[in-house]
C-alpha cells in the first residue's frame, strides 16, 4: 500500500489525520481563538437570565406567587427567594456581557441553574445542562481578551496571572 492510499484510509482518518477539504476546515476551525468563542457563551447565557429578569418585574404579584405556589425553595421565605433570584437575573448577565468578574458571575448562575434544576424543574434538565455547559465554560476559561476582566489584568500587576516559570 502506497503512503498516499494510508493517508486516506478510513483508520488514518479516525486517528485524526484527516486530509483534503475536510482536514483543512478542522485545521481552520482549530485556530479560532478562544475570545472568539466566548462572547457568544457569555452573551447566549446572559440572555436567559436577563430574560427570566424582565419577566419577573414585569408582573411582580405573579412572580411572588410562583415563589410561594410553585416554585417553594426549601429554607427561603418565598419574598425572600423571589428578590434574590430576581438580584442575580440583573447583575449577573451584566457582568457576563461586560465580562468583568466573569468567573464569579458563572458560579453564581451555575449555583442557580443547579437550585432551579434540584427543586424547581427538574424535568427541564436537557435545558439545564446547556445553561450548565455555558457556565462551565466561563468558569473554567474566563471571559477571553475581549473583556473587561483581561483588560483589569492587563492594567493592574497585582491581578496579572503569574509567568511560568
Amino acid at each position: 500500500m502506497s503512503g498516499t492510499n494510508v493517508a486516506r484510509s478510513p483508520v488514518y482518518a479516525a486517528a485524526g489525520g484527516v486530509v483534503g477539504p475536510i482536514g483543512n476546515l478542522y485545521r481552520w476551525l482549530d485556530r479560532v481563538p478562544y475570545a472568539v468563542l466566548a462572547v457568544p457563551l457569555r452573551f447566549a447565557v446572559a440572555t436567559v437570565f436577563w430574560n427570566s429578569a424582565t419577566t419577573k418585574l414585569a408582573d411582580w404579584n405573579a412572580t411572588l406567587f410562583l415563589f410561594e405556589d410553585e416554585y417553594r425553595l426549601p429554607l427561603l421565605p418565598p419574598e425572600f427567594a423571589a428578590n434574590l433570584a430576581l438580584a442575580i437575573e440583573i447583575t449577573m448577565p451584566v457582568l457576563l456581557v461586560l465580562g468583568l468578574l466573569t468567573r464569579l458571575a458563572a458560579l453564581v448562575l451555575l449555583g442557580m441553574t443547579t437550585i432551579i434544576e434540584i427543586f424547581v424543574y427538574p424535568q427541564a434538565w436537557p435545558t439545564h445542562i446547556q445553561w450548565a455547559a455555558m457556565l462551565l465554560v466561563l468558569l473554567c476559561r474566563g471571559a477571553g481578551t475581549l473583556s473587561l476582566d483581561h483588560l483589569v489584568r492587563r492594567l493592574s500587576p497585582r491581578f496579572a496571572r503569574p509567568q511560568n516559570q
